[in-house]
C-alpha cells in the first residue's frame, strides 16, 4: 500500500509503498478515506514533537475511514462502521492499524473530511475553554493565530459558549474567515498593537494562544485581574518566558494544554468533551473549516500550505 513516511529527519518525507498492515490482539485495521494535517506534524518531521514515533513512520494524526478488519479480541466498531480515530500518526496512508478502543463511530451526518477535521482542532479547543478555563458567558476571550486550524475552532466555540470573541489574525483575508466564524472585534496581527487594542476592548479574561511568541508577551499585558491564559503551542518558534512576578500582582493563572495527553492520564476528558461536540455538529451549531482538500500523491504539497500559513482552518488529504 501508499505511504507518506518520514524515513529520516535529515530529509523530506516523501510516498513509498510498504505491506499493509494486520491488526493485532484488540485492533482494528481501518480503510483510511481522509487525513488531517497538524502543525505537529511539522515538528515530527523535524524530529522535534514530543511524541515523536522512532523512523521509519508513516505521518498523520488523525483520520477517518472505514473499519476493514478486527483483531483477536477486538471489542469495537464492526467492519463496515465508518469511524474517526486520533492515531498520533499512520493516517497518510491507504490503511491503518489502531486500537478498537480509540474508534469512534461517525454520526450519519458527518463526512469523511468533516471528521478528519474534527478531533485534533475542536477537542483542543474545548477542552481548553471548558475544562481547563472554565470560560463565561459574557467573557472577553481574546484567541490569537485565529484563523488556523486551533485558532478557528476557539473562535466558534468561544462565540457559542457565549464570550465576547477578539479574533488576532495576519491579514484582512484571514480576519474575514474568523469574522464568518463569530468573533465580534477583529485585530490585525501584521501592525496592530495587540496589547492597546485588546485593552481598549475591555481586556481579556481568558486568552488562547496557539501562537507564542511576541504575540504572547502583548496579550500577557492586556489580560485583566484573575485572566486565564492557555499556551496551546508556539507556531511562531518562541517559547515565550513567563515573569512570575506579574502572575502575582494581577492574579493571573497560566494553564497548559496538551490535548493528546488527556488521551494518557483522563480520557474521560476527552470521552465527554467528544460527545458534546458531534451533539452540537449533529445540532448544525458547528462546522468544520477545510480550505484545502488534497489528494495523498500531493501530500507534500499539502505540508508546504501549512508550513507557509497559506491555509485556513485545516488541510485535509483525501485517499482513494
Amino acid at each position: 500500500m501508499r505511504a507518506f513516511q518520514v524515513t529520516s529527519h535529515d530529509s523530506a518525507p516523501s510516498l513509498v509503498e510498504i505491506t499493509k498492515p494486520e491488526p493485532g490482539p484488540g485492533e482494528i485495521r481501518v480503510k483510511i478515506k481522509a487525513c488531517a494535517l497538524n502543525f505537529g506534524d511539522l515538528l515530527m518531521i523535524k524530529g522535534t514533537y514530543q511524541a515523536t514515533p522512532p523512523v521509519p513512520f508513516t505521518l498523520g494524526m488523525e483520520v477517518a475511514g472505514v473499519v476493514d478488519a478486527l483483531g483477536p479480541d477486538a471489542v469495537g466498531p464492526a467492519v463496515g462502521t465508518d469511524v474517526l480515530v486520533f492515531g498520533g500518526s499512520g493516517g497518510l496512508a491507504e490503511y491503518g492499524v489502531y486500537p478498537a478502543k480509540s474508534a469512534v463511530p461517525l454520526p450519519n451526518s458527518m463526512s469523511y473530511e468533516d471528521a478528519a477535521a474534527f478531533p485534533v482542532a475542536y477537542g483542543t479547543s474545548h477542552v481548553a475553554l471548558d475544562h481547563r478555563a472554565r470560560l463565561k458567558p459574557g467573557e472577553n476571550l481574546l484567541v490569537l493565530g485565529a484563523a488556523g486550524g486551533v485558532g478557528l475552532t476557539a473562535v466558534e466555540l468561544g462565540k457559542l459558549m457565549g464570550a465576547n470573541v477578539i479574533a488576532c489574525a495576519r491579514g484582512a483575508d484571514k480576519l474575514k474567515v474568523a469574522k464568518a466564524a463569530g468573533a465580534d472585534h477583529l485585530i490585525d496581527a501584521t501592525d496592530a498593537d495587540i496589547r492597546a487594542e485588546v485593552k481598549a476592548l475591555g481586556g481579556a479574561d481568558v486568552v488562547y494562544d496557539p501562537v507564542g511568541g511576541d504575540q504572547f508577551k502583548a496579550a500577557f499585558r492586556a489580560c485583566n485581574p484573575e485572566a486565564r491564559l492557555l499556551p496551546i503551542g508556539f507556531a511562531s518558534g518562541d517559547v515565550p518566558q513567563i515573569p512570575a512576578n506579574h502572575l502575582l500582582v494581577k492574579n493571573l493563572t497560566v494553564m497548559g494544554l496538551y490535548w493528546g495527553g488527556y488521551l494518557a492520564f483522563k480520557p474521560e476528558v476527552i470521552k465527554s468533551s467528544m460527545g458534546i461536540l458531534f451533539d452540537w455538529y449533529g445540532e448544525g451549531k458547528l462546522k468544520p473549516h477545510v480550505s484545502n482538500v488534497v489528494p495523498l500523491e500531493r501530500s507534500a504539497e499539502a505540508y508546504e500550505l501549512l508550513r507557509s500559513r497559506k491555509s485556513t482552518g485545516k488541510v485535509v488529504v483525501t485517499i482513494d
